[in-house]
C-alpha cells in the first residue's frame, strides 16, 4: 500500500520564517526552527527549508539553522536555495540535511544534477520547478523564486531532470502559491504523467478537501504545504522573529496580530486523519 507524505515548507529570509503570495510580498511569521520542531511533533513526514532569496543574493547561509534543527528532529530535512556547486551540496549535507533541492543552478547547469546524483545518490537530489502558466496554456519554468524567466518548457525540463538522475521532483505553481485557492491539478497531472520519479506538489493548498483532491486526481507522491500549516500554527508555536534582523522581511503581520482568512485552520495530525478516512494513506 502506497502512502503519501505531508511536508511542511519553511521559507526563510535571513533568520526568519516568511510567507508570501505568488512567492512575493514576504511577511515574517516567526522562528523557523521552532516551527520545524512543532511540525515534527505534529507528525510531519519531512521538513523542507528553502532560503527564498539565496539565489537572488548569491548566498547560501542556512548551515547553522540546519545544524541546530537536525539535532532535535529525526525526519528527513530537505534544503534548497543558493546551492550552486558540488561543494555547496557537500557542505549542506554535512550540516545535517538529508536531501538537497536544486532549481536555479540546475537550469543554468543541468549537468550538476548528474554529477550530484552520481556522487551523493539520486535519493539525495530533488530538483524544483517553479511553473507559470502562459497565455497559450503551456507551462514555463522560472527561477530565483519565480522572478526570472527562462523560456524552458516545464514538461520537457521534467523529463530531462529524470534522465539526469534526480530522485524526486518538486513542482510549484507560482500562480497558485500562497493563495489558498487550491492546486493547479492540470499542471501536476501533466508533470506526474511525464516522469516516473516521485513528484511533490506545492502551491495553493487552502483546506483539507483540496489536499484530498490532489491525491485522488493526480499521482503526486507528496505535497509541500506552507500557508495552511503556518497560519494555523501561529497561536500554537511559542515563537518570535529574530530581533537582530528586522531588515529581513516585513514584520507588520506579526506586530499587528493580523489574521489570514484564505486557508483552513488545521494541524498536520488532523489533515492526516482526514486523508486516511478518505482512503488516502499516510503515516500517523
Amino acid at each position: 500500500m502506497n502512502t503519501v507524505r505531508i511536508i511542511p515548507r519553511i521559507d526563510i529570509k535571513g533568520p526568519n520564517l516568511v510567507k508570501g503570495i505568488h512567492l512575493e510580498g514576504l511577511r515574517v511569521l516567526g522562528n523557523p526552527e521552532e516551527f520545524a520542531q512543532f511540525y515534527y511533533q505534529e507528525g510531519a513526514d519531512e521538513i523542507m527549508y528553502q532560503d527564498v532569496v539565496a539565489s537572488l543574493y548569491e548566498r547560501n547561509g542556512l548551515q547553522d539553522i540546519i545544524r541546530r534543527t537536525s539535532t532535535n528532529i529525526f525526519i528527513p530535512i530537505t534544503v534548497g536555495g543558493g546551492i550552486r556547486t558540488i561543494e555547496d551540496i557537500k557542505t549542506t549535507l554535512r550540516a545535517g540535511a538529508d536531501k538537497i533541492s536544486l532549481n536555479t543552478a540546475a537550469i543554468r547547469n543541468p549537468n550538476l544534477i548528474r554529477e550530484a546524483s552520481e556522487r551523493f545518490g539520486s535519493s539525495t537530489i530533488v530538483v524544483a520547478i517553479e511553473a507559470i502558466k502562459q497565455a497559450d496554456g503551456k507551462y514555463l519554468a522560472f527561477v530565483d523564486n519565480g522572478r526570472e524567466y527562462t523560456g524552458v518548457n516545464v514538461l520537457e525540463w521534467a523529463q530531462q531532470i529524470q534522465e539526469l538522475g534526480a530522485g524526486e521532483l518538486l513542482i510549484t505553481s507560482v500562480d497558485k502559491e500562497g493563495t489558498g485557492e487550491g492546486y493547479d491539478l492540470e499542471l501536476i497531472r501533466q508533470v506526474a504523467a511525464s516522469v516516473s520519479i516521485p513528484v511533490i506538489a506545492h502551491g495553493g493548498a487552502g483546506n483539507k478537501q483540496q489536499v484530498g483532491e490532489l491525491f485522488k486526481q493526480t499521482t503526486a507522491a507528496a505535497t509541500c504545504i506552507a500557508s495552511m500549516l503556518h497560519y494555523s500554527s501561529l497561536t500554537k508555536v511559542t515563537t518570535a522573529p529574530a530581533d537582530h534582523s528586522k531588515q529581513e522581511g516585513n514584520f507588520d503581520f506579526i506586530k499587528k496580530g493580523k489574521a489570514f482568512n484564505k486557508t483552513e485552520m488545521i494541524s498536520i495530525s488532523e489533515l492526516k486523519s482526514f486523508l486516511n478516512d478518505q482512503s488516502i494513506y499516510c503515516r500517523i
